[in-house]
């Protein structure tokens, strides 16, 4: 008997380091504070070239602002629970690309099991936006924390 393993859709590189990224400026939203984009490439190991060309895009997208000089940065333009993790995908992604993944193939070569499945990707598809449209920057950071916090101590 073949084992099943099930294969989660990842999030594209882009898009998880824009999402650490964004989680890492969600912290700091409350104080107003602004960070660095070298900050949270040291902070994440992540390329500082590669950060800056998605930090521009959630700029342009309208998630963050930026503030030049020494003593400038990036942050949040809207609270943490507004910001979508769809929105930000979508920012980085474009609309195209999620169409793209759900696009049927060849309808012509297609038979009834071809069909069956590519009605399985479009409701898989769905469920995935649905989770990720119900999923907030500040949803995201709340388990960051959780994940982050010591567990307690039992002494016998």
């Amino acid at each position: 008997m073949l084992a099943f393993r099930s294969l989660p859709m990842p999030f594209t590189a882009k898009t998880e380091y824009g999402l650490v990224a964004l989680i890492d400026l969600a912290d700091s939203y409350a104080s107003g504070s602004l960070v660095q984009s070298g900050e949270i490439c040291q902070r994440h190991r992540i390329p500082e070239r590669y950060l800056e060309q998605m930090l521009t895009s959630l700029r342009k997208g309208g998630l963050l602002r930026s503030i030049r000089g020494p003593r400038g940065g990036f942050q949040l333009i809207r609270d943490p629970a507004s910001i979508t993790v769809s929105e930000v995908v979508a920012c980085l992604e474009g609309e195209a690309s999620q169409a793209q993944r759900s696009a049927p193939r060849d309808a012509e070569s297609r038979d009834a099991e071809f069909s069956v499945l590519a009605a399985l990707d479009v409701r898989a598809e769905q469920a995935r936006l649905t989770v990720l449209s119900n999923t907030s920057l500040a949803d995201l950071l709340r388990e960051r924390e959780s994940l982050e916090s010591p567990l307690p101590m039992f002494y016998i």
